[in-house]
């Protein structure tokens, strides 16, 4: 039979024989009220259970006859069972136990994921010349802009070091928008083995078409043994 708290109407199923045909005096657990309750009907109760007034073996879910604690048992219906009701389903407090070990294995997936299109766009946004350097065969292998390169300037500092500047101007004269990758600047000795290198970074990584952007750069102490300076674009042929 169910059981409806008249104080709070929690549900409880509960077998005939909990309460008897004289009916007794339950308290609910959820909200600790107590009432009498009637029994059932007494064809429904079979002809070997306990008398009504005797302790019952069972308390049922939930609720106790006043003065009588069981231990604890299942959880109070919230809901009429029907021809499908499973008593052993889960039911609110209670939720399946999650597999962390597949979360966990997910969220790392999905962190790598997320690290690789930020490098992706890293490399492809600020910096085209690094991503070739480490291998990364990004946009085209020959640029269409142009460097143009003023005369080398070498210059005794007073502290006894020596400058070395460089300046010129990358030009465009495409009739499309360009990127600007680093340039590379290689000093050779008179054997034509490349003695000192560095990067210059363009001051825009965009060029429009038949654009131009001047570029300069200046390094100390370079090798005395330096002959020629060759720029090229990071990624391309000197």
């Amino acid at each position: 039979m169910i059981l409806e708290c008249p104080e709070c109407r929690t549900r409880y199923l509960v077998p005939d024989s909990a309460v008897g045909v004289g009916g007794r005096t339950v308290r609910c657990a959820n909200c600790r009220h107590s009432w009498f309750q009637d029994g059932p009907a007494p064809a429904s109760i079979p002809a070997t259970d306990a008398p009504a007034m005797e302790a019952p073996s069972f308390a049922g879910p939930g609720f106790a006859p006043v003065g009588y604690a069981p231990s604890p048992v299942a959880e109070p219906i919230t809901s009429t069972p029907d021809a499908g009701f499973d008593a052993f389903a889960h039911r609110a407090p209670f939720r399946p136990r999650r597999n962390m070990a597949r979360v966990r294995t997910i969220a790392s997936i999905a962190a790598g994921l997320i690290m690789l299109a930020l490098v992706g766009v890293i490399l492809w946004t600020t910096a085209p010349g690094l991503a070739q350097q480490a291998g990364f065969n990004i946009g085209p292998a020959q640029s269409p802009l142009r460097i143009v390169d003023n005369p080398i300037e070498r210059r005794q500092m007073t502290n006894g070091s020596e400058l070395f500047a460089v300046s010129g101007r990358i030009t465009n004269p495409s009739s499309a928008a360009q990127r600007v990758p680093d340039l590379r600047a290689d000093l050779r000795d008179e054997n034509g083995r490349v003695v000192f290198s560095w990067t210059i970074t363009p001051q825009q990584r965009t060029l429009p078409a038949n654009g131009a952007i001047d570029f300069n750069s200046a390094q100390v102490d370079v090798p005395a043994s330096s002959k020629r300076l060759d720029l090229s674009f990071v990624g391309e042929a000197s």
